[in-house]
């Protein structure tokens, strides 16, 4: 038993180990087989890999991308509700009066505050503001306006026809002490039985709707007070309004005549309460502390800045806009001053003046030879100016006893520029040149406009919406009271002024405007220079005017400010 276990363990040993290299041999063929010949496939299994490795990334890179894009084509940025927008201005508030405004502080302060019965809209015509209608009688010499309905004051009492007739007598009273005074000269104001404000002219003016731009102030506000006691009025420093913002504060910077005014969102402008909440009007004194708080991002923008100050406040969080506005520069000549009464004097500086020299160091702002603007009226052919001649200047020159020259202008923008250059060229004329460049305001106003203190005067007027030569060129404003800075009188210049005026049918008041024209520079009472740009400089992180705003003058740009933004908002939008 024991012999038969030992040979039968043997057998078994024998067959197991027989087993095991059949095993070993059977594992080398099949490893040979499936991985060692199966090596020289491994490359084509990496491209294999490699370019299914690449296909995910790539699609997972598009829809990375797809879902940037969807969240950009489907979210929008805009402004929302809220926020304070503050604005630096050039000159003193000295009052908040807008019948009184002559800074461009004061001016901005007045359109944000006041509205008038119409005002130019955004597409640069004249239309109707708190007036719901204005018309003319077939004579176009009465004219009646009815006030909308539901009007109110910034303290909840109701704008009336009695404000109008009110604001309308003491402009009247005023004089040239207001700017709106040449406009309702001699004209009677008053109210029927209809409740309509009636508008009665001395003589025919076709556009007399232009004229009724004037702010409405509020008679209950006001009650007892005429011109000569207004400006002191506590209303001129803590003012009732009608405009989008109502007056919250004034703050005095120093002593030097700085100040801040506070304004508020007036929750009773007809056209709705504006999105900013507040509007601040930061009243410099002279444009480089302007320039410094631009650069410092103390104010969200500013108008007081020329096209060429861009290269020295440059930012990347800075934008700037121009827009041409209905306003010209002209080198006014005193025609009852002793020099210039001599209209070949007034002719030899025309002849001898290089206006290209000038327009050479004012920027981009476009060239202006006539009294109206090339955009008021449709001439196809405009009346040639007179070659220059600088020999028969001098020769007109030396043969006039007084050469003496007092040239006047103010301190600000391109005007001591331009002041510098026109006294080098009338000195090479033969002229000798006192020099006067002050501050704007009333006391420029009075000491030198009023009184025509002055030979010479560079300086800024407002050409209107439509083209009114009244104001600058009839002998009636050659006074205290008018703005005929020239003084100049003409019979026939009168005639055409008026007939224009007069007269309803479009095409015959052009020609009796290319007709004064032409007179306009066979007498040569002034010389134009250019037209004014408006350079605006904003944050990039506010909404300022629309760019597709037309601008009458600078102050329009607040047409829209109802929807002027500071406060920034993403918001989704659906696909």
């Amino acid at each position: 038993m024991k012999l038969f276990s030992k040979k039968s363990g043997q057998k078994a040993l024998r067959k197991f180990s027989r087993l095991s290299e059949d095993a070993v041999i059977s594992s080398e063929a099949h490893i040979k087989k499936n991985v060692v010949r199966r090596l020289s496939h491994i490359s084509d299994v990496r491209l294999f890999v490699l370019e299914w490795g690449l296909l995910v990334f790539a699609l997972f890179m598009l829809a990375l991308t797809q879902s940037f894009w969807f969240n950009d084509s489907y979210s929008t940025t805009g402004f929302t509700n809220g926020g304070t927008y503050t604005e630096a201005t050039l000159g003193k508030v000295s009052s908040l009066n807008p019948l009184f405004a002559t800074t461009n502080s004061e001016k901005t302060l007045s359109k944000l505050m006041f509205l008038g019965l119409t005002a130019a809209d955004s597409s640069g015509h004249v239309g109707n503001v708190l007036a719901e209608y204005v018309k003319s009688d077939s004579s176009a010499r009465t004219w009646t306006v009815k006030l909308r309905d539901g009007l109110k004051w910034s303290d909840g009492e109701p704008i009336t026809a009695e404000d109008v007739v009110f604001t309308a007598n003491l402009i009247s009273g005023l004089g040239q002490v207001s700017s709106y005074y040449s406009n309702l000269y001699n004209v009677k104001v008053s109210v029927n039985e209809k409740n309509e404000i009636v508008f009665d002219l001395p003589a025919i003016y076709a556009e007399f709707n232009t004229a009724l731009d004037f702010p409405i102030l509020p008679k209950h506000a006001l009650d007892g007070a005429d011109s000569m006691t207004l400006l002191e009025s506590s209303f001129s420093t803590n003012p009732i309004s009608s405009g989008p913002f109502s007056y919250n504060a004034q703050q005095s910077i120093g002593t030097s005549g700085e100040s801040i005014v506070y304004l508020v969102a007036n929750e009773n402008y007809y056209k709705g309460v504006p999105k900013i909440n507040s509007f601040v009007v930061h009243a410099y004194l002279t444009t480089e502390d302007i320039k410094n708080a631009i650069k410092k991002g103390a104010v969200s923008a500013t108008a007081e800045l020329l096209p060429t100050d861009s290269e020295e406040i440059a930012s990347k969080n800075l934008y700037e806009k121009q827009t041409a506005i209905n306003s010209g520069v002209y080198l006014f000549m005193n025609s009852k001053s002793g020099i210039f009464k001599n209209r070949d004097v007034r002719k030899a500086v025309q002849a001898g003046i290089d206006v290209s020299e000038i327009r050479s160091l004012i920027g981009d702002e476009h060239p202006l030879d006539y009294p109206i603007l090339k955009s008021q009226i449709n001439l196809d052919e405009w009346p040639e100016l007179p070659a220059k001649n600088i020999a028969l200047a001098k020769d007109t020159v030396a043969g006039i006893d007084k050469k003496t020259v007092r040239l006047a202008t103010i301190s600000t923008g391109y005007f001591p520029i331009i002041l510098e250059d026109v006294a080098e060229q009338l000195e090479n004329l033969g002229f000798e040149v006192v020099r006067v460049v002050e501050d704007p305001g009333q006391d420029f106003l009075v000491n030198i406009i009023a009184n025509r203190n002055y030979d010479m005067l560079i300086y800024e007027v407002e050409l209107g919406a439509n083209p009114d030569l009244l104001v600058y060129y009839h002998s009636s404003q050659a006074s205290q009271t008018g703005l005929n800075l020239s003084n100049y009188s003409n019979s026939v210049a009168d005639d055409l002024i008026i007939s224009a005026r007069e007269t309803v049918d479009e095409d015959a008041r052009t020609q009796k405007y290319e007709s004064f024209v032409s007179r306009w520079i066979e007498d040569a009472p002034a010389i134009g220079l250019y037209q004014v740009n408006l350079s605006y400089y904003f944050d990039k992180n506010v909404k300022p005017f629309s760019e597709d705003n037309s601008l009458v003058v600078s102050t329009d740009r607040f047409v829209d400010v109802r929807f002027w933004g500071v406060e920034k908002i993403t918001k989704n939008r659906t696909p």
